[in-house]
């Protein structure tokens, strides 16, 4: 989030100390993410170390304990969370979880332009990710794919209701006059989201351990030529295509060419893509943040200066090669294939 969530630093400070044994000089809010449920903050100790401070509302357990497993196994690409004087990897605080990291000085994927090396550095991360043998007791903590129609049926409520209620809030209008002439796109991409997940549901599918969130906000470039990835909020046992997708999906603008994701492709290594799996998830994840912007925008009108980069990001969706031109052009990739597969 962008605005500073209404929390005295004096609360935090107490509870770092309480949980961490870790006395606190500094701490600063960072306006960083899209993730409204998240305020983030720079936490200097008082022997100098540097610490990232995550507070989040809606926590699973799990976002602590996958990155905690990846880094036992040697993953070099993972910052871990650090544990409390508990043993555990965060910390009860009021309606958010404290979670606390290493803090590492440099940039995410948006604020640089990725080398080719960068590129073929993140491909042969996600490869040994996808890769991985979880242990059986451990792999059945981690949620698994179900091709659930959750933020669809949302998205298809918020359209229902820009149709018959008006609003006060000047970005939560704007949004709804937007949604109102762009009715029918967004009833398209719900519809071959739905449709593509029917048959997939009775397909059998390869799952992996996969990030879901793999865009260039959580690509982390250390100083020294790290790389880590960073924000396992959300892992899933999922066809890696769940993953893959963001390559050229057009969530951020790291893949600006075919040559750019064949240097990822070069250090993930040959794989065979299933374009119906990829059709589905760049429809899928679409709606999923059209959903989390509607519901920031129409539920509440608090927010502040995070409303309107809000609004501005679910109108860019919809711009000319941007997403969901992108997933539409997958999805009949996907069907010519398939045509072409049968005529054989």
């Amino acid at each position: 989030m962008l605005t500073k969530p209404d929390i005295a630093d004096e609360l935090i400070i107490s509870r770092l100390q309480e949980e961490y044994n870790l006395y606190v000089t500094s701490l600063t809010f960072l306006p960083l993410g899209a993730d409204m449920g998240t305020a983030v903050y720079r936490v200097v100790a008082e022997d100098g170390t540097a610490y990232f401070l995550k507070l989040r509302r809606g926590f699973d357990q799990i976002s602590v304990t996958v990155p905690l497993f990846l880094k036992s196994q040697g993953i070099k690409e993972i910052i871990a969370p650090i544990e409390t004087k508990s043993t555990q990897g965060w910390a009860d605080f009021d309606k958010y979880k404290m979670i606390l990291y290493p803090f590492v000085d440099g940039k995410d994927g948006f604020d640089m332009v990725l080398s080719a090396s960068h590129k073929r550095t993140l491909g042969r991360a996600l490869k040994t990710i996808h890769s991985m043998e979880l242990p059986p007791k451990f792999k059945k903590k981690i949620p698994q794919e179900t091709f659930s129609p959750k933020y669809r049926e949302s998205m298809m409520l918020f359209q229902s209701q820009v149709d018959c209620q008006t609003f006060s809030e000047p970005f939560a209008a704007k949004l709804a006059e937007f949604m109102l002439s762009t009715r029918d796109v967004i009833h398209h991409i719900i519809y071959r989201a739905d449709t593509l997940a029917l048959e997939l549901q009775s397909q059998p599918l390869e799952f992996v351990l996969c990030h879901t969130d793999i865009h260039g906000g959580n690509m982390l470039f250390s100083e020294q030529g790290e790389f880590y990835i960073v924000d396992w909020d959300n892992p899933l046992l999922a066809p890696k295509e769940r993953d893959l997708m963001f390559i050229g999906g057009g969530v951020d603008w790291i893949w600006k060419s075919p040559h750019d994701e064949a240097e990822f492709y070069a250090g993930y290594g040959r794989t065979e893509i299933d374009l119906v799996t990829l059709a589905y998830y760049r429809y899928e994840r679409i709606i999923q943040d059209l959903v989390a912007y509607c519901e920031f925008l129409f539920l509440n009108d608090e927010g502040g200066i995070d409303r309107e980069p809000a609004y501005t990001t679910f109108k860019v969706n919809f711009e000319a090669g941007q997403t969901i031109e992108i997933a539409q052009e997958t999805d009949r990739q996907a069907r010519e294939a398939r045509q072409s597969q049968d005529r054989k």
